[in-house]
Protein backbone atom coordinates (compact mmCIF):
# COMPACT_ATOMS: atom_id res chain seq x y z
CA UNK A 1 0.00 0.00 0.00
CA UNK A 2 1.78 3.45 -1.19
CA UNK A 3 1.16 6.44 1.07
CA UNK A 4 0.05 9.88 0.40
CA UNK A 5 -1.72 12.94 1.44
CA UNK A 6 -4.17 12.62 3.97
CA UNK A 7 -3.42 8.77 4.96
CA UNK A 8 0.17 9.79 5.59
CA UNK A 9 -0.60 12.86 7.76
CA UNK A 10 -3.24 10.71 9.82
CA UNK A 11 -0.10 8.49 10.80
CA UNK A 12 1.32 11.67 12.58
CA UNK A 13 -1.81 12.38 14.08
CA UNK A 14 -3.02 8.68 15.29
CA UNK A 15 0.77 7.24 16.66
CA UNK A 16 -0.53 6.44 20.59
CA UNK A 17 2.59 6.60 21.97
CA UNK A 18 5.87 6.73 19.28
CA UNK A 19 6.73 7.85 15.56
CA UNK A 20 10.59 7.31 14.90
CA UNK A 21 12.50 7.73 11.22
CA UNK A 22 15.93 6.39 10.00
CA UNK A 23 17.65 8.57 7.77
CA UNK A 24 20.09 7.45 5.74
CA UNK A 25 20.77 9.59 3.20
CA UNK A 26 23.23 13.16 2.90
CA UNK A 27 20.79 14.59 1.16
CA UNK A 28 17.01 14.71 0.28
CA UNK A 29 15.84 16.71 -2.77
CA UNK A 30 12.50 18.00 -2.07
CA UNK A 31 10.78 20.65 -4.26
CA UNK A 32 9.29 22.88 -1.59
CA UNK A 33 12.77 23.33 0.08
CA UNK A 34 14.31 25.61 -2.98
CA UNK A 35 13.69 28.92 -1.52
CA UNK A 36 14.83 27.79 1.99
CA UNK A 37 18.16 26.36 0.33
CA UNK A 38 18.87 29.39 -1.46
CA UNK A 39 18.46 31.63 1.48
CA UNK A 40 20.75 29.17 2.72
CA UNK A 41 23.28 29.38 0.71
CA UNK A 42 23.00 33.09 0.78
CA UNK A 43 23.92 33.09 4.59
CA UNK A 44 20.54 33.48 5.79
CA UNK A 45 19.64 31.63 8.79
CA UNK A 46 16.71 31.17 10.88
CA UNK A 47 16.81 31.93 15.18
CA UNK A 48 15.68 27.79 16.66
CA UNK A 49 14.95 29.60 19.90
CA UNK A 50 12.10 31.80 18.13
CA UNK A 51 11.17 29.54 15.07
CA UNK A 52 7.88 28.22 14.95
CA UNK A 53 5.77 26.34 12.30
CA UNK A 54 2.86 23.80 11.89
CA UNK A 55 5.49 21.18 12.19
CA UNK A 56 6.89 22.54 15.33
CA UNK A 57 3.85 23.40 17.02
CA UNK A 58 2.67 19.54 16.07
CA UNK A 59 5.33 18.35 17.78
CA UNK A 60 5.23 21.06 20.93
CA UNK A 61 1.63 19.25 21.17
CA UNK A 62 3.07 15.68 20.85
CA UNK A 63 5.57 16.06 23.77
CA UNK A 64 2.35 17.97 26.02
CA UNK A 65 0.72 14.75 25.52
CA UNK A 66 3.61 12.20 26.37
CA UNK A 67 3.87 11.11 23.00
CA UNK A 68 7.26 10.77 21.68
CA UNK A 69 8.89 11.69 18.24
CA UNK A 70 12.27 10.83 17.22
CA UNK A 71 15.01 10.16 14.73
CA UNK A 72 18.60 8.99 13.99
CA UNK A 73 20.21 10.28 10.80
CA UNK A 74 23.16 8.12 9.75
CA UNK A 75 26.16 10.83 8.69
CA UNK A 76 29.62 10.56 7.21
CA UNK A 77 32.18 13.57 7.08
CA UNK A 78 32.37 15.79 5.46
CA UNK A 79 28.30 16.42 5.71
CA UNK A 80 26.56 17.61 2.57
CA UNK A 81 25.38 21.22 1.97
CA UNK A 82 21.83 20.04 2.55
CA UNK A 83 22.41 17.91 5.84
CA UNK A 84 24.26 21.32 6.88
CA UNK A 85 20.86 23.14 5.77
CA UNK A 86 19.10 20.57 7.55
CA UNK A 87 20.75 20.68 10.75
CA UNK A 88 20.31 24.37 11.05
CA UNK A 89 16.63 24.70 9.57
CA UNK A 90 15.20 21.73 10.84
CA UNK A 91 16.90 19.94 13.66
CA UNK A 92 17.75 22.93 15.36
CA UNK A 93 14.34 24.02 15.78
CA UNK A 94 12.36 20.41 15.68
CA UNK A 95 14.83 19.41 18.87
CA UNK A 96 14.01 22.42 20.89
CA UNK A 97 10.19 21.68 19.92
CA UNK A 98 10.91 18.29 21.67
CA UNK A 99 11.77 15.62 18.99
CA UNK A 100 14.44 13.58 19.86
CA UNK A 101 17.28 13.64 16.94
CA UNK A 102 20.36 11.75 17.24
CA UNK A 103 23.25 11.17 14.67
CA UNK A 104 24.93 8.05 13.81
CA UNK A 105 28.25 9.03 12.28
CA UNK A 106 30.19 6.38 10.08
CA UNK A 107 33.41 8.72 9.01
CA UNK A 108 35.77 6.46 11.03
CA UNK A 109 33.56 2.86 11.17
CA UNK A 110 31.94 0.40 10.12
CA UNK A 111 28.12 1.04 9.44
CA UNK A 112 26.49 -1.10 12.09
CA UNK A 113 23.02 -0.56 9.74
CA UNK A 114 24.61 -1.50 6.38
CA UNK A 115 21.94 -1.37 3.60
CA UNK A 116 18.73 -0.47 5.83
CA UNK A 117 17.03 1.50 3.74
CA UNK A 118 14.87 4.69 5.48
CA UNK A 119 12.09 4.18 7.17
CA UNK A 120 9.34 5.75 9.54
CA UNK A 121 7.97 3.65 12.10
CA UNK A 122 4.67 4.18 14.41
CA UNK A 123 4.21 3.04 17.60
CA UNK A 124 6.71 -0.17 16.80
CA UNK A 125 3.91 -1.68 14.52
CA UNK A 126 3.40 0.23 11.65
CA UNK A 127 6.38 0.54 9.50
CA UNK A 128 6.22 2.71 6.66
CA UNK A 129 9.70 1.92 3.52
CA UNK A 130 10.74 5.51 2.39
CA UNK A 131 11.73 4.70 -1.42
CA UNK A 132 14.14 7.54 -3.02
CA UNK A 133 16.46 7.82 -6.01
CA UNK A 134 19.58 7.79 -5.67
CA UNK A 135 19.77 11.51 -5.89
CA UNK A 136 17.31 11.67 -2.73
CA UNK A 137 14.32 12.33 -4.82
CA UNK A 138 11.17 10.69 -3.18
CA UNK A 139 9.68 8.02 -4.96
CA UNK A 140 7.15 6.83 -2.70
CA UNK A 141 6.67 5.59 0.88
CA UNK A 142 4.77 1.98 1.01
CA UNK A 143 3.18 0.10 4.01
CA UNK A 144 5.56 -3.01 4.92
CA UNK A 145 3.55 -5.67 5.47
CA UNK A 146 5.65 -7.99 7.28
CA UNK A 147 6.73 -8.11 10.72
CA UNK A 148 8.22 -5.02 12.30
CA UNK A 149 10.88 -6.97 14.31
CA UNK A 150 13.65 -6.30 12.08
CA UNK A 151 13.00 -2.17 12.18
CA UNK A 152 12.56 -2.21 16.05
CA UNK A 153 15.99 -3.84 16.28
CA UNK A 154 17.06 -1.60 13.95
CA UNK A 155 16.04 1.37 15.96
CA UNK A 156 17.64 -0.32 19.02
CA UNK A 157 20.82 -0.28 16.90
CA UNK A 158 20.56 3.45 15.40
CA UNK A 159 19.95 4.96 18.90
CA UNK A 160 22.30 2.61 21.38
CA UNK A 161 25.25 4.22 18.43
CA UNK A 162 24.19 7.34 18.34
CA UNK A 163 24.56 10.83 19.96
CA UNK A 164 22.19 13.16 20.41
CA UNK A 165 22.05 15.84 18.10
CA UNK A 166 23.27 18.80 20.19
CA UNK A 167 26.25 16.99 21.62
CA UNK A 168 27.42 15.55 17.95
CA UNK A 169 26.98 19.65 16.95
CA UNK A 170 28.77 21.10 20.04
CA UNK A 171 25.75 23.34 20.55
Amino acid sequence: MFLDGEEWRAKFRNFQAEAWRLETLPQYLVPQETEEIEAFRAGNRIDPQTFSCNYTERLERQRREGRRQGRVHVVTQPLSEYLEFEFSRYYRPHGRAGEEIRILDVTNRANPLPEVQDFWMFDRSTVILMHYEPDGTQISREVYEGDPTPFIEYQRIAVAESVPFLEYVKE
